[in-house]
């Protein structure tokens, strides 16, 4: 007994027997090779590497101090920016809710209607903001509308994937209990699915919201509208004072969404 005893406590406690230690490693060593191979296949340019903090200090020390010069002009790009956010989002919500609708398992009218539905949101999700722009900046010219139809079609993923999601968790009894008294499908969506799905509505929104004013900003850099627009001009041109100045006003701009958006929240949720 006493050498069964001494047995038990001169064992060591280990988290992971021998075959989960060698797939561990093995695991690790995939992921080095890979991380290996791919930094070698990028071809970096190592001395640029090191010199980074030299360029970084003397594009600093050329941007400083920030440039008051066209400030009315930054203030109005801002301006626009702020409407290209809160345009798009308004409009995603009109085309992203049916899609939501029809991407939702418990509400999709067919299998056919789930998969387009899905489609269009794992489309829409795929495409960056910046490639949506390119795309109907070579449509439509350079602009606005740009600008709103990029963010408008990236949106429609983010904000269609969540409210799908919430439809899909929503307590079933309500709905059921007006199908069973006869209710229409409007009068089921209206009165059992919207209620319980507002609050998720709203946040979600709100959200999107800001994600849009920061995309905003640099959707001008391929000439979609925005404040973006003058940051390329001064960049172009070498005026790094006046880069400072709109990265500063970029800066605000998005402290000022931010608070926006927690102060929404607070009173909708």
């Amino acid at each position: 007994m006493v050498d069964h005893a001494q047995q038990l406590a001169d064992r060591v406690w280990q988290r992971y027997d021998r075959k989960q230690r060698l797939i561990r490693y093995a695991v690790l060593l995939a992921t080095l090779m890979l991380v290996v191979w791919a930094v070698r296949d990028i071809d970096i340019f190592w001395p640029w590497v090191w010199d980074a903090p030299n360029q970084i200090s003397a594009l600093g020390a050329r941007m400083w101090p920030p440039s008051p010069a066209g400030l009315n002009g930054i203030i109005a790009a801002l301006i626009e920016t702020v409407h290209i956010a809160t345009l798009a989002t308004f409009l995603t919500i009109f085309l992203a809710l049916p899609v939501a609708y029809i991407a939702a398992q418990n509400t999709t009218p067919n299998r056919a209607c789930l998969w387009l539905g899905r489609f269009i949101l794992v489309s829409s999700r795929s495409v960056n903001t910046i490639i949506w722009a390119l795309l109907f900046v070579a449509i439509f010219g350079p602009g606005v509308l740009a600008g709103i139809l990029a963010i408008v079609f990236r949106s429609i993923g983010f904000i269609g994937k969540l409210m799908g999601e919430a439809i899909e968790e929503i307590d079933r009894n309500p709905v059921e209990a007006m199908e069973a008294t006869g209710a229409s499908k409007a009068k089921v969506v209206a009165y059992a699915i919207v209620p319980q799905v507002m609050p998720a509505f709203f946040a979600i929104v709100i959200l999107r919201w800001d994600i849009n004013i920061r995309e905003s900003t640099v959707l001008g850099l391929v000439g979609a509208g925005g404040i973006g627009v003058i940051l390329q001009g001064a960049i172009d041109t070498f005026a790094w004072p006046t880069v400072a100045t709109i990265l500063i006003a970029i800066i605000v701009l998005v402290l000022i969404g931010e608070a926006v958006t927690s102060l929404l929240r607070s009173k909708v949720l």
